[in-house]
């Protein structure tokens, strides 16, 4: 059986069908979403959508994304070794092709009709696309396979994928929902007392400020001092690979509408906090947030947010409520708890790829950490 693979530069051109047959299985593959990172994307970043079609019927698409770090600084802090790590980073990785969504945790670069086609066959043509899109859109230093589980590793030993070495960097936290917890007070109570003392004064520390959730004009209000409050919390990680434009929530919810939600915090009317989620189907994918650095230990900020992400995934009725890969240890102060995922990743000079696995680790560190056990 011959397959037919087609490239899109816009969701504009993408066919009529496209979300009935991936993007209603997953959002973050929808076109609202695409159309969302069209208007919004980083600076550094190309998005292109990939058909698969057997005859011609469309049986599945992809999301691939190209990422330019010449300019880019990946690592925020000014010491030395950041410098150092800066420089590596853009000698190895100038241009980065992505099978996969750089954006956000977990496996949303592609979707299959399981109907029409083996997970086995399907790994192959996501081959024939890598090889399709380098060819006819540009080659890059690297091309990464992002974010899968562990139940598609087998898929990749084949010959085709001899030359990526698989790494693993952080878990994703992904705290599921129990039947028993009908409301937020019934998650509360499966904490042991320890927890849930600290739940509480959590909650306490934030008297006084008013929370609300953010239609689309009052984003439009807010974006400015939103965009400032997310850059706090975005410099301060050691390790970016984009930073998002000011009116991304803004064109995320004009396209997504109530599968985008915003919640802000504010105290004596200035705006202190806020999250972002993305509802996607039975779960929920936290997205960005920001802070006041000054507030965040007085008031608990984001610990109040998990806190509020577990409410509304809970009232929401989700099965499950994705928390992504960083600060890994509050997040399982709250229950969450990791999943390993893996990744792909190939040099295009065949003298640097086989060091790929010595060199990894120090351009992308892995953070140690403990996993706490709030759970009675």
């Amino acid at each position: 059986m011959s397959y037919i693979l087609k490239i899109y530069h816009s969701a504009a051109d993408l066919p009529e069908e496209w979300n009935v047959v991936i993007g209603n299985h997953n959002i973050l593959l929808s076109g609202e979403y695409f159309r969302a990172l069209e208007n919004s994307r980083p600076q550094n970043m190309e998005c292109f959508f990939v058909g698969f079609f057997k005859e011609n019927d469309l049986i599945g698409g992809a999301l691939f994304q190209y990422l330019n770090f010449i300019q880019h600084k990946t690592f925020q802090k000014s010491e030395v070794f950041c410098t150092i790590r800066n420089f590596v980073a853009r000698q190895l990785s100038k241009d980065v092709m992505i099978l996969g969504n750089n954006m956000l945790t977990g496996q949303n670069g592609f979707y299959f009709d399981p109907s029409k086609i083996t997970a086995q066959e399907f790994i192959l043509l996501l081959n024939e696309a890598v090889i399709k899109m380098q060819n006819e859109i540009r080659k890059t230093s690297l091309v990464i396979y992002k974010d899968y589980q562990s139940n598609f590793l087998k898929y990749f030993e084949g010959e085709k994928h001899r030359k990526y070495f698989r790494f693993s960097v952080q878990p994703n936290m992904i705290l599921r929902i129990r039947e028993n917890w009908k409301n937020f007070e019934d998650y509360v109570n499966d904490f042991s007392k320890k927890y849930r003392a600290r739940a509480k004064t959590a909650k306490k520390k934030l008297e006084g400020t008013v929370k609300k959730e953010f239609g689309l004009d009052m984003i439009r209000k807010y974006q400015s001092e939103m965009n400032v409050l997310y850059q706090n919390v975005a410099e301060n990680a050691p390790f970016n690979t984009f930073f998002l434009r000011e009116n991304h929530f803004e064109s995320m919810k004009e396209n997504l509408g109530e599968n985008f939600r915003v919640f802000g915090y504010l105290s004596e009317n200035q705006l202190i906090g806020f999250y972002t989620m993305i509802i996607n189907n039975k779960d929920v994918d936290t997205y960005f947030l920001g802070y006041k650095k000054d507030c965040q230990k007085e008031k608990q900020i984001y610990l109040n947010m998990l806190l509020d992400m577990v409410k509304f995934g809970i009232d929401n009725r989700s099965e499950r409520i994705i928390l992504g890969r960083t600060a890994l240890e509050i997040k399982s102060t709250i229950g969450a708890e990791p999943t390993e995922i893996f990744g792909l990743i190939k040099h295009k000079n065949f003298m640097i790829n086989p060091f790929l696995k010595t060199i990894f680790p120090s351009v992308s560190p892995k953070t140690e950490w403990i996993q706490r056990k709030p759970f009675k």
